[in-house]
């Protein structure tokens, strides 16, 4: 499994569109433990070009703060999961929070 999360200074960035790079988890979901982390600039802001760019990398869940109605649809057109309201801490965190089933996700934090 892939997870990407938007990141800014090592820590979840809070506005998903609009971020500088990713951090790509790799996780084997059974054993519940990260496997590897390949950090990717994102490409230039475009509407609608992240779900299409992330699920040409094979990602299946992305954990954010925030995220649009319409790019929550065309991840999902993708068959890429969406978490939003997630704080911003660490990618490995994040990953492991959700691996043990302890994410909390709040509120949406781009939701217009």
């Amino acid at each position: 499994m892939k997870i990407a999360i938007p990141v800014a200074n090592g820590l979840l960035n809070l506005h998903f569109g609009h971020c500088k790079s990713f951090a790509i988890m790799n996780v084997d979901q059974q054993a519940k433990k990260i496997t590897g982390r390949n950090d990717i600039d994102a490409p230039p802001h475009e509407p609608g070009l992240l779900p299409r760019w992330l699920g040409e990398r094979e990602v299946n869940l992305v954990i954010s703060g925030g995220m649009g109605q319409k790019a929550k649809q065309l991840f999902g057109q993708q068959a890429i999961e969406v978490i939003v309201g997630a704080p911003a801490e660490t990618p490995e965190s994040l990953v492991n929070a959700y691996l043990d089933g302890t994410l909390v996700s709040g509120v949406n934090a781009c939701d217009h």
